[in-house]
């Protein structure tokens, strides 16, 4: 089979799910990293028409946005299967991943991770706290539900792990590098005990940003 080729920005909760994925199903893959701010160069506009991360390459065929690309691996790669056989728990996972998408990193990853974390490094300048301070209610909204949807489960559509585990860890991963992170699970210990057990899975280990950057730099 084809190696798959990830092409990513190194610490990208997205670009990370999709090494999470490939590390589950013990897949060999080459990640081709890409600088802060290159996403909208030309050569990757060429791959990804709206300049985002990751996009996958798999012999001659490409694909980009994180969802559609772990559903591809999962299918390309049959064993172990990461999605439920029984169709309710099926919806389940797929509205888990939307969750993720549309309420978990739009407005409150791509806020308080970013203003924490990236830009900082990005820029140098501090966080803005007013900004942080205004995505606090959505992200007490988020991880409400969140916990709400894990309840006693090991993961978060039952005891085997699932795509949506695979979406959501690197998100909340990033996000409990932030001083937010012990208020916004405060109430929410199985959240905590959850992402203790993602990462204590090998393919968690092997795709830290201190992994990836080691990844990237002898590519």
């Amino acid at each position: 089979m084809s190696e798959f080729v990830i092409h990513s920005i190194p610490g990208s909760p997205f670009g990370r799910a999709v090494l999470i994925a490939l590390e589950e199903k013990s897949a060999p893959y080459r990640l081709v990293p890409l600088a802060l701010g290159s996403h909208r160069a030309p050569e990757h506009l060429a791959r990804h028409p709206f300049g985002r991360v990751p996009v996958l390459e798999h012999g001659d065929f490409r694909l980009y946005e994180t969802q559609a690309i772990i559903r591809y691996v999962d299918r390309v790669l049959s064993t172990p299967s990461l999605t439920p056989a029984q169709p309710q728990a099926a919806a389940r996972m797929d509205q888990l991943m939307n969750i993720n998408d549309w309420y978990l990193f739009h407005g409150v990853a791509n806020v308080i991770a970013f203003q924490r974390i990236v830009r900082p490094r990005l820029t140098g300048k501090p966080p803005d706290e007013a900004d942080i301070a205004a995505a606090m209610p959505k992200a007490r909204a988020v991880f409400d539900e969140l916990a709400l949807q894990l309840g006693n489960s090991r993961f978060f559509v039952g005891e085997t792990l699932s795509l949506a585990d695979v979406l959501l860890a690197p998100q909340l991963d990033f996000l409990r590098a932030t001083p937010e992170w012990e208020a916004l699970t405060a109430e929410h210990l199985n959240l905590v005990k959850w992402l203790e057990r993602m990462n204590e899975r090998s393919s968690m280990a092997a795709t830290t940003w201190e992994r990836v950057a080691q990844m990237s730099r002898a590519a």
